[in-house]
């Protein structure tokens, strides 16, 4: 993406550089609101997990946000729905290679909330 060129009525031009347009579309896709959550959890689980069991980890998320959410993450190949035969059927969460990519991402995001944003004891005072 080109730089844009700004000015202000004192300054000289200065060259800013634009939003690469893959990286706006990551930040958008996992910045959704409790997207990062579900991803955060299916990456720190040690096995596939059932949908109670995400909702169950992310207690304010919502069933119905619970499930959009996921169907954006597997359409666009971060998490995989595997059906298991019953009685009764069963589906379980996982994701993908993609999706377990994003670990370091999320590490660094998880280290620079410690450091930078309140717990919950801070905020509340």
């Amino acid at each position: 993406m080109a730089p844009k060129v700004t000015t202000s009525e004192d300054a000289a031009p200065v060259e800013v550089p634009g939003c690469c347009p893959r990286y706006h579309e990551a930040v958008e896709l996992i910045g959704r609101r409790w997207t990062g959550a579900i991803v955060a959890v299916l990456l720190h689980a040690d096995r596939p997990l059932r949908f109670s069991e995400v909702a169950a980890a992310v207690p304010q998320l919502s069933d119905r946000l619970l499930s959009e959410r996921v169907k954006e993450l597997e359409a666009r190949g971060v998490v995989e729905r595997t059906v298991l035969p019953g009685p009764p059927v069963r589906v379980e969460y996982a994701l993908t290679p993609m999706g377990r990519s994003l670990a370091p991402a999320l590490e660094e995001l998880a280290a620079w909330a410690r450091e930078w944003l309140p717990g919950p004891a801070e905020q509340a005072n």
